[in-house]
This record gives structure tokens, sequence and C-alpha cells, in this order.
């Protein structure tokens, strides 16, 4: 999970000087920060990124007080003491020297705007609440593996940016280029403000990069805030996978909010430890349960899925504490250990990690590690459009990852699977809105807009349970209701077409499809993968697919809906191919007999070279 925060000129950054860096405490004002951080048994904070080499510094380089105050106070360069030094000495005069030190345009210019200048952006960095169960309890290796899978995590998250995000804008937006070398530092927590643990570290991504000429402008941080969602997939994709992989693990779908996604948590990891460590969790329910009480007096309804973001920011806002005295780890260990045992008993704590480990051992033996790249496609682009209607390629990359990690259970998968998956769900199952206009260039691939000819699932009513009234399906449960209906709809097509004349759905020969994993048998006949995809999918989501909303008994699925659903699919297809065939006759668009809401302008994907051939080729 990621969580975004701005570093603003005046008050922002001392928050940052005085208390980020100083594991979210209160460091004395006259003491210096390296010494504050000694004393209490911290980690200094460290650079990284690409951009380090053209400020002179390098990648895990401590990060000193003084240079938290240049860049994150005044946008100056880190060294900008001794470069201000040697201009005056060669007889420069102070303001002259001191411009001479600032990274891009200076504050006081942007302020004469009425703007706050913006020098960093925050990126909060947080596994979920079992992988931090076990990183508080468990031993020193499981502690090491989970806190390098961690920082790992980290770094991939921040290349992803570099290399497919991050830009540099200027001439009002006119000129922009790529900004493939981003200038960060990395600061370690330990705990929340209740002292219970809560592994998480504050990335400040600073908003100065290099244009091409050398010259150094901000970054266009709208593209960043765009892509956190899919840059949060990617950290919980990459961390889960690698601990499990490690450690003998395997994930399981958790319900937090009923009808809202599950959280992938690591198995055996009871859900009383969990409460345990989640605190906040327990303090925010409470108060947003006021506060809902007030919006429906207020406003007459129950708050919509935005609504409910907003309040429960506000809950959060409100339940917040005061700062800490920050503590060493292994004294924070020792108190995190003996609480949970005067808790759960010594058995249970010491035992975590072998239970944690035998129902991975059971998840990872019905579960294989392959991915069926058809049916994966049009789970992600149902999901999708059923959530958002119309969306760009970041919302259906995201929904990749969080397919593949639902999925595989943390197994380990083929690199640029998830970049495969969404390319074909863009190809295959969506149509493209964003028109080109005449005199104008066309917009950035991740700027463009799609939407789906998939149906769309009637809103239903769950009855309560537990005393609880009844409640509106969500948007979710909707989304999986879609998803499964044609992914059921397309088994059933493929068995079809290629049984023969008269011979069971059993023996049929299904039609290829791709199927990623490193271990398959080149043995087995197309039918034998189908139904041994089809069986892992099964395997991989019971608990999505018993006793839900989207148990197939309760989805109304009768032979009626599929048909449905199988004739917007045909009539998709259809004027995919008569706009095909138009352009290719006359290469103009089919404007009479087209609408410019059906022009497509799909390219075939390709395999990225860096990452080896695409699944199924």
């Amino acid at each position: 999970m990621i969580s975004v925060a701005k570093v603003q000129r005046r008050n922002a950054w001392r928050y940052y000087v005085r208390g980020v860096a100083f594991g979210d405490g209160r460091r004395p004002a006259r003491q210096a920060l390296k010494d504050a951080q000694e004393m209490a048994g911290l980690p200094p904070g460290v650079w990284m990124g690409r951009g380090l080499s053209a400020l002179g510094l390098t990648a895990g380089e401590a990060v000193t007080q003084r240079q938290m105050e240049l860049v994150y106070g005044q946008g100056r360069h880190p060294d900008a003491d001794r470069m201000e030094r040697e201009l005056l000495d060669d007889g420069a005069d102070a303001e002259t020297a001191r411009l001479a030190t600032v990274l891009g345009q200076p504050a006081e210019e942007i302020e004469k705007r009425k703007l706050t200048p913006l020098f960093a952006v925050d990126f909060v960095f947080r596994a979920q609440a079992s992988l931090i169960v076990l990183w508080a309890l468990g031993d020193d290796h499981t502690r090491w593996v989970i806190e390098r899978a961690h920082e790992r995590a980290i770094d991939t998250v921040l290349r992803w940016l570099e290399d497919e995000v991050a830009e540099t804008r200027w001439s009002s937006g006119r000129k922009r280029a790529k900004a493939p070398a981003l200038v960060a530092s990395r600061w370690r927590h330990f705990d929340n403000r209740d002292g219970f643990p809560l592994l998480h570290d504050h990335v400040l991504i600073l908003n100065r990069v290099q244009r091409p000429d050398g010259t150094w402008g901000a970054l266009d941080t709208r593209r960043l805030y765009q892509n956190v969602v899919a840059a949060g997939t990617l950290y919980t994709l990459a961390m889960t996978t690698q601990v499990c992989e490690e450690l003998g693990l395997a994930t399981v779908p958790r319900e937090v909010t009923p009808g809202l996604r599950p959280v992938m948590e690591i198995a055996g990891v009871d859900q009383d430890l969990i409460d345990w460590s989640a605190t906040r969790r327990e303090q925010i329910d409470a108060a947003l349960e006021g506060i809902t009480d007030t919006y429906v007096a207020k406003h007459g309804r129950l708050p919509g899925e935005r609504g409910r973001h907003g309040l429960g920011w506000w809950a959060a806002q409100e339940t917040r504490r005061e700062k800490k005295t920050p503590k060493p780890l292994e004294q924070l260990r020792a108190w995190w250990r003996t609480s949970a045992i005067l808790r759960f008993g010594q058995k249970m704590v010491d035992g975590l990690l072998e239970r944690c480990r035998a129902a991975g051992k059971a998840i990872r033996a019905r579960v294989s590690p392959q991915v069926d790249a058809v049916l994966a496609a049009v789970d992600v682009a149902a999901i999708v459009f059923t959530v958002r209607r119309t969306f760009a390629r970041r919302h259906v990359l995201a929904e990749a990852r969080r397919h593949l990690l639902e999925t595989l259970r943390g197994r380990e998968f083929t690199r640029g699977l998830d970049d495969y998956i969404a390319d074909r769900a863009l190809a295959r199952h969506s149509r493209q809105l964003t028109v080109p206009q005449p005199g104008r260039p066309m917009p950035a691939p991740d700027q463009v807009t799609y939407t789906a000819d998939f149906a769309w699932p009637h809103r239903w009513w769950i009855a309560g349970t537990g005393g609880k009234p009844p409640r509106e399906s969500s948007g979710y449960e909707r989304a999986r209701v879609a998803s499964l209906a044609l992914q059921n709809a397309i088994r059933d097509a493929r068995i079809a077409r290629s049984a023969p004349d008269g011979a069971p759905a059993a023996t049929a020969s299904a039609a290829p499809h791709a199927v990623d994993h490193p271990d398959r048998d080149a043995a087995h006949t197309p039918a034998q993968q189908a139904a041994a995809v089809q069986a892992h999918q099964q395997a991989a989501m019971p608990e999505q697919l018993e006793g839900r909303t989207t148990d197939p008994e309760t989805w109304i699925r009768t032979p009626e809906n599929l048909d449905r659903f199988a004739a917007w699919k045909r009539a998709a297809d259809a004027r995919r191919r008569a706009v095909a065939d138009h352009l290719q006759q006359t290469g103009q668009p089919a404007s009479d007999a087209v609408g410019p809401a059906d022009q497509q302008q799909h390219h075939t994907p390709q395999p990225d070279p860096g990452r080896g051939a695409a699944p199924g080729q």
C-alpha cells in the first residue's frame, strides 16, 4: 500500500526535518539530527534514485540535516553551502551566488504568483498487516527476509516510476520530456504512534529533475498522483511474492469491509494477531461510525464509495495521537513479543512461522504457478469497466497486478506478465474513446481513455447478517459477477467449439490459449491444460467462490444472461471487424457506418526485448 503527501515550503518541510526524519517522533529543536537518531537507535535516511550522480551524491549515502534543509526546504543543491562560498570567493555578489545553487525556478518567483512551492512528494510504503505481524514476532532471519523484500519492492517501484511515469514539463505544459532519473531519500520507521509494529518507509521524491538540456525543472506531479494505485499494486505484488517464495508461504483473501475488494494476507496469521497489531484501525472504525451517523443525519442517505474514503480520512485525522519518543528496534521487538505472549500465549507466538509454512504448503500443493492469459485479460477488462466505465491503461495495469496477486497466491511469475495481460485486455476487450483532433498531437499512451462493450450488471440487494441491515451490492461485487460470467461463457465456448459431434465435454479438445508457468508439462493436451487452469483458478480463490455474493448459485446465472453476455461480445467483435475492413479498403474512418466512439486504434502487444518473449509465444 502507498499513501502520498506533499512536502511544501514554510512549515511542511520542517515537519519532515523534525519529525519524519526522527522516526515520527518529536526531536528537540536544538539537538542535531544525527545525534538524536543515534541516541534513539534509529537508522539515518539514505539517498536513492538515478538522478543522484547529477548532484554529486551516491545511492545509500546518509542524508544529513543540512542537506534536508537545503533540498526539501529551499529547493537548492545539497552542497549549496560550498558552491556558494566558491562563487563569493570568485567575486560574485551574494544574490547571484545563491541563485546559482537553486534547482529550477526559485521559490520566491513561485510565491510571487501566489502559489505555494512544492519541493517533494512523500510516498509512504506500508506492507500488509499479516507481513508486519510476521516481521514483528518472527526470528532474525524472518525479519531480515521481510525487510529485504520491502526494500527491493521500493526499488522496483522507483525504477518503474523512472522508466514509465516520470516526466518534466515547461512552457505551460507545451513542452515535456521523460525524466528517467529521479532524486529521492528513504526514511525507515518501525511503529505507529501507539508504539505497535508498523514497518513503513517514507520516500521523499524531489520535485526537481534534469531536462534534456541539463537545466533543472519541476516534475509533472499530476502523473505521479495518477499512477499511485498502479505503483501500490506493484509494491504489494513484488514484496509479497519475494517473501512467500523465500519462506515457503502463501496468501489468502481477507475481507476487511463487506462488499469491497479483499486484502491478500499471509495464510496462517490469525485475525486476532492482525487486530492486535492494527490498533489504529480499531480507533478509526470507532470514530468512523459516529462520523457516518452525522453524515446520514445531514444528507439523509449513506455515503457512496468516494464519500466513505473521505470520511475515513477524517476519522483518521481525528484519532491521530501526538508524536511519541522513538525507541530502538530491539527494545520495541522485546515489548511486542511480551505483549503478544501475554495476550495469546507463548505457544501461539513461537509457532507462528511454522503455522504459516504449513498453511502455505497446503495452498501451494493445490495452486500451481500458472496463469491463463486469455481469461486473465477478460477478468481485468470486465472488472475495470464495471467499476469505472471509462478507464486508462494505468487502471488496467493495476487490476492486472491484483489479478496475479489473487490468483497465484504468492507464487513467482514471469517478469512482464502484468504488462502483457494489460495490453491484451486493451487490445481484445476494450474500445478506444480518445479520437485524434486535427492539428493536435495524439495524447500520450497513458492518457488515452477506453471503454468496453460488456453487459452492465444490474444492482441487487444483499441480506444482512449478524443483525445488520440489508445493503446494496458494491461496484466490486458487480464487477466480479460480470467477470466470472464472461469467463465461464468463454470456457463453455472453447469446449463446445472443439468437441466432436456427440463427444462428451470432458474429452473435448479445448482451443489453444496462453498459459504461462515455468514448469508446465509439454505433454499435456490442450484439453488437459484447460482443465488444469480451470481447477487452478477454482482452487486459487475458494474463499471468493463460497458463501459470498459471487457464488455461482447467487449470480442469477441463467441461460438468458449468458446469452446476453455472448451477444454483446459478438456485436463488439462485429463492429471491430467492420471498422478494420473499412480502414483497410479506403484508408478513411467509417464515419457514416460507425460513430466516433467506435473508432479504434489498437496495437498488437509486442514483447519487451528486456523481458523475454511474451507468454504463450
